[in-house]
């Protein structure tokens, strides 16, 4: 049996030595501008923000925490910055038709110059036109109006009483309107006295009084004329007093803009707006409610704000003329948050709307440049998705609430006139969701073509040491935390690889390091210290871990109480320590099991108890599916597998997955069928494949400390230690207790790459290779294994034949 050499300490833990770099501190370094490790996903920002043809939009996606956001905006600011500055949008009333208020595009920065004109104008124009109405010449005109029509109307009726004089009728004014009734001297006679008059006079004055009922007739039918026309001549009165008033307004700010055709176009409307509604400001708000009722006054109060409030502009969205291209960021993407939303306010128990109350939503700020946007939140808003998909679809801003898309409610609302969408649009998310959207969603690689793949670890090579140097570096700078000192920025590249559980790889992930960072800064100042020592960043470290560690010491007491069994010392036939890991949040730690294993005579089956009774997961079904295979190829090739096999975790309570454990359970198998013992001193992970060969697995370092941890409170004997696949050697950062521990030689780290390996280091006795007959040595784990396998299969072989021999001699033979 060839010697099996524990790991050296040295190839337990790797350490740094930065001495070459020759600094003190981090102060001397200089800072690290272009993200570390991040040369793909930085090439992609790069095309993606570049690239001005539709459906170019980013999706970046990587680790949370890992920087994603931050090292966008650290390209796209300067890029964004020399662009050109996007023109500034307003909605303004459309005179024509109220429901859809037009759109106003203006130079960039312009769009407040003109609300504050037109609002300083609305008031200008109340003032002007209401001190108009309230001139002697506006009264003067319109008495001479009103007296001309009150002539004419005196007229007629004075034409049609002389008339009627002379036939002694006379036009007398009754509640019922206009009559004519017989008189004499001036005066109508009573009816009891023309009752008394000769039936040949009676008729007379009746036939005058049919004649000139025809001509009162045609006389009151001229009156609705007669004020028609009235009206009208007030009307033009009105528009031309309105209009010498307000013209010379109007006319300056025609001026002012005369280079952009859209407002002076708005300017003409709102002149004639104001003109044809200029009768109600001839009663000003303090007249209206001295001559008129409350309710009656607070209506013309209502009708002259909404007739200047028309004549206003709303500004959706300016921008300082030397700002470049905006980037928004918007946090809560819901549908009315991307788009906008119309607003309504309460008028007498109803709720009403105008052009004034749309606000603008994150695609109106970011119109001309840069969107952000979380896709987790993003999908999560109903609606938001779907309609940020058309919007970028139609290259356009459609305003519209939910309960428009979903056809709910009836209130009246507006349908404003859509904006022109020039954007890009960045999402920013996890790699599962851009890979569930890329499967799913056919309109995902038409709008978001460039995705940016985040990574959070980087090769370690010397280049590589000095950057991360650098980069721990700046990142204190920027959270203004001390300066490290060397063996602190040592301690931090440590930790840095211990979190990726890979010695040939650095973790880049910005939040875990700027968060030991902050804790290392915290124990150094409790201290009064003012650099950042390697002390204080351990320090850190095992605050952190206590913070979180209390399930691990909890099922720690399990085991030093004996509440749980576990040996680590002694041998044991069929029974061997398996190592698992449990992750809580961020924190994982190792908990030593009790795998046990027995054999029978049966039908070729390893009974996995953890599925039979649904708390094994389908890759640790799938790792002891593998053991029967292995066996049954190894051992009994040319002969029924006649065992039955039944493994499990004793003592687990909780659902078991992975196939970590598959090389440990096969061991169990084999110490079973050759009944050598294993010794418990040792715990063992690893997966196996069908040719024996042990493959690496996850959490090799949280696996051998939480065995450590056990048999360092039981007392470390020397023979103690833990067997893990040779694949796995790169992947050790163990803690320095294990390390010391090691080097000492009271705990042992056994790398092994098959089998045959594992089992002889587990029982002290040869494996055993096959010889040029095709058999195992008799006295090796393996000749033993096949042999019992093989009494197996004849004693399944008697067994049937003596079934069969029974069955010939029943009764029915005699």
């Amino acid at each position: 049996m060839a010697e099996h050499k524990a790991l050296s300490a040295s190839e337990l833990c790797r350490k740094y030595d930065l001495a070459a770099l020759g600094f003190k501190d981090t102060s001397e370094l200089e800072d690290l501008w272009e993200p570390l490790g991040q040369d793909r996903a930085v090439e992609a920002i790069r095309f993606g923000i570049g690239v001005r043809h539709q459906g170019f939009n980013l999706f970046a996606f990587g680790p949370a925490g890992a920087g994603k956001t931050e090292t966008i905006l650290r390209y796209l600011e300067p890029e964004a910055a020399a662009k050109p500055v996007p023109d500034d949008w307003c909605y303004v009333n459309n005179f024509a038709e109220p429901d859809h208020p037009k759109i106003l595009r203006l130079p960039a920065g312009r769009a407040k110059e003109l609300a504050r004109q037109m609002e300083s104008l609305a008031e200008e124009v109340r003032v002007v036109i209401a001190a108009a109405y309230e001139s002697e010449d506006y009264r003067t005109r319109l008495d001479v109006i009103v007296e001309q029509f009150k002539l004419k109307q005196e007229e007629a009726f004075e034409e049609l009483q002389k008339k009627a004089g002379e036939k002694n009728i006379a036009l007398v004014r009754t509640p019922m309107g206009l009559a004519l009734a017989p008189a004499r001297g001036g005066k109508v006679i009573d009816p009891a006295v023309f009752s008394k008059m000769p039936g040949e006079e009676q008729e007379q004055i009746k036939k005058d009084i049919s004649e000139l009922e025809g001509d009162l007739q045609t006389a009151v039918r001229m009156l609705p004329e007669l004020e028609r026309e009235q009206r009208r001549e007030i009307i033009k009165l009105n528009r031309e007093v309105t209009s010498f008033a307000v013209d010379h307004l109007i006319d300056e700010n025609r001026e002012k803009w005369k280079d952009c055709t859209a407002v002076v176009e708005f300017l003409d409307e709102v002149r004639d707006y104001v003109i044809n509604h200029s009768d109600v400001f001839r009663l000003s708000k303090d007249e209206a409610v001295e001559t008129a009722p409350a309710q009656v006054a607070a209506n013309i109060a209502i009708q002259q704000d909404r007739v200047i409030g028309n004549c206003q502009v709303n500004v959706l969205v300016s921008h300082d003329a030397k700002g470049g291209a905006p980037i928004v960021y918007e946090d809560n993407p819901t549908v009315e948050n991307l788009l906008g939303r119309i607003e309504h306010r309460s008028e007498f128990g109803s709720l009403v709307t105008d052009f004034r109350l749309i606000k603008a939503g994150a695609l109106h700020r970011a119109n001309g440049g840069y969107l952000i946007l979380d896709a987790r939140r993003l999908l999560f808003q109903p609606y938001a998705w779907e309609t940020l998909k058309r919007e970028l679809r139609s290259r356009e801003i459609r305003i519209e609430s939910l309960t428009q898309m979903m056809s709910l409610g009836s209130m009246v609302s507006l349908q404003p006139e859509t904006i022109p969408l020039d954007i890009k649009v960045i999402l920013i998310g996890d790699p599962v969701l851009y890979y569930l959207l890329s499967q799913n969603d056919h309109d995902f690689h038409n709008l978001f073509k460039v995705p940016v793949d985040f990574d959070d670890r980087l090769p370690v090579t010397d280049d590589a040491v000095t950057l991360y140097a650098r980069y721990v570096a700046t990142e204190a700078r920027k959270k203004q935390l001390m300066p490290l000192k060397r063996n602190a920025v040592e301690q931090v590249m440590q930790r840095m690889t211990r979190l990726t559980g890979d010695t040939e790889r650095l973790l880049s992930h910005t939040r875990s390091l700027s968060d030991l960072l902050s804790e290392a800064d915290y124990w150094a100042s409790s201290r009064g210290a003012k650099q950042i020592t390697g002390a204080d960043v351990d320090q850190a470290v095992k605050a952190h871990i206590y913070r979180s560690d209390r399930l691990r010491e909890r099922t720690q007491e399990q085991f030093e109480r004996g509440t749980m069994m576990l040996d680590t010392d002694g041998t044991r036939v069929g029974q061997i320590n398996g190592l698992s890991v449990l992750q809580l949040g961020d924190f994982a730690f190792g908990r030593p099991s009790r795998i046990t294993a027995r054999v029978h005579l049966g039908r070729g089956r390893v009974v996995d108890i953890e599925r039979e009774v649904e708390l094994g997961g389908p890759l640790h079904s799938k790792g002891v599916l593998i053991l029967s295979n292995f066996l049954a190829a190894r051992y009994t090739e040319d002969k029924p597998l006649s065992l039955t096999a039944s493994l499990v975790f004793e003592q687990s309570y909780g659902g078991v997955d992975g196939d970590s454990a598959s090389s440990t359970e096969l061991y169990a198998l084999l110490s079973a069928l050759s009944k050598v013992p294993i010794k418990q001193s040792l715990a063992v992970t690893g997966s196996v494949n069908q040719f024996g060969e042990v493959q690496a697995i996850g959490g090799v370092n949280e696996k051998i400390e939480g065995f450590f941890d056990l048999c360092d409170f039981r007392g470390l004997t020397g023979e103690q230690g833990v067997l893990i696949p040779k694949a796995n050697v790169k992947h050790l950062m163990l803690k320095d207790e294990v390390v010391a521990a090691a080097e000492k030689g009271l705990f042992h780290i056994y790398a092994v790459a098959s089998i045959d390996e594992g089992i002889e280091i587990l029982t002290g006795e040869k494996a055993g290779e096959l010889n040029d007959s095709g058999n195992y040595p008799v006295d090796s784990i393996n000749g033993k294994v096949k042999a019992r396998l093989e009494a197996f299969a004849d004693a399944a072989r008697r067994y049937v034949k003596s079934t069969e021999d029974g069955k010939s001699a029943g009764p029915e033979n005699g």
